[in-house]
């Protein structure tokens, strides 16, 4: 018989986040939808299953986070698996972007990330068992289009927090994934999942600008399909021995395989001189 799991999903108004909401439900799991505002609206699109808990919370707001965790725990008892979805994109040439900009990007898609993990791992220390699973991008493995290094950036973030974390929680039992979708169907694009810098420069019309409007008209027809994603996930969530990494996507793997090899193409073209900076030992003299 299958054991019942308790998901506690970030983000889940739309997109990723409500595609795997809907896919846990299916499969007769009980889930944690955490949302901004509009509860009630997300509750009645999944049909006010009796399996959901819809929690209002800001991710950048710590003790909003730990309420809601609490009221999860109050509700299921446990987590066992944590989707860390919340976050939301930025075009920007790096230097049009303003402190305010980058540190909005920051605190949703690193220090939210981190908020949310840290109100959750002492339950899932608690049982000895758990998966955290982030959701990174394929501009985590490397950046592919002009404006969204950024962006990108903060999946790096992410990509590195989960290594890291994933040694420490380990030996308790605890299994950590980063995701790395590439381009899907969903509102990534639109509405208020993706901003553009106010402050706009000339001087990066050919490079920004021309990816300003290329992604005003890929919005919609994005190759990956969120629904297929979100069974992924599922699929994941039920490993015995889950990835650390896991591009999803034709395109993310492919941006993770061109990432490694330029990366290896130019510490090889560098690699004599990177390994001359040693200290030189001095010879020992022979009778």
């Amino acid at each position: 018989m299958k054991k019942q799991k308790v998901w506690f999903i970030t983000g889940a108004s739309r997109g990723f986040g409500l595609d795997i909401a809907k896919a846990a439900l299916a499969i007769g799991d009980k889930v944690v939808a955490t949302v901004r505002s509009k509860a009630d609206q997300l509750t009645a699109t999944l049909a006010h299953n009796p399996d959901l808990l819809v929690v209002t919370l800001d991710v950048t707001n710590e003790a909003q986070v730990k309420e809601g965790v609490q009221k999860a725990i109050a509700r299921f008892g446990q987590v066992d698996v944590l989707v860390n979805n919340a976050g939301y994109g930025l075009l920007t040439a790096t230097e049009e972007a303003t402190d305010a900009e980058v540190r909005k990007q920051y605190d949703t898609n690193v220090f939210g990330l981190l908020n949310v993990t840290r109100a959750i791992l002492p339950f899932m220390r608690a049982k000895k068992s758990g998966h955290v699973i982030n959701v990174s991008s394929l501009f985590g493995y490397g950046a592919t289009a002009p404006g969204f290094g950024l962006y990108g950036s903060t999946k790096y973030a992410v990509e590195g927090i989960s290594e890291g974390l994933a040694l420490e929680v380990k030996p308790l039992g605890i299994r950590v994934t980063a995701i790395a979708p590439g381009l899907f169907s969903t509102d990534f694009l639109a509405g208020d999942s993706y901003v553009a810098s106010a402050n706009v420069l000339d001087a990066y019309a050919a490079t920004v600008g021309q990816v300003r409007v290329a992604a005003t008209q890929l919005h919609g027809n994005q190759p990956g399909n969120p629904a297929k994603l979100a069974q992924v996930v599922i699929r994941l969530a039920g490993s015995e021995n889950p990835p650390l990494h896991l591009p999803i996507g034709k395109d993310a793997v492919d941006n993770f395989r061109n990432s490694a090899a330029r990366a290896e193409k130019d510490v090889a073209a560098w690699e004599d001189v990177s390994r001359s900076t040693d200290h030189v030992k001095a010879a020992v003299a022979s009778n």
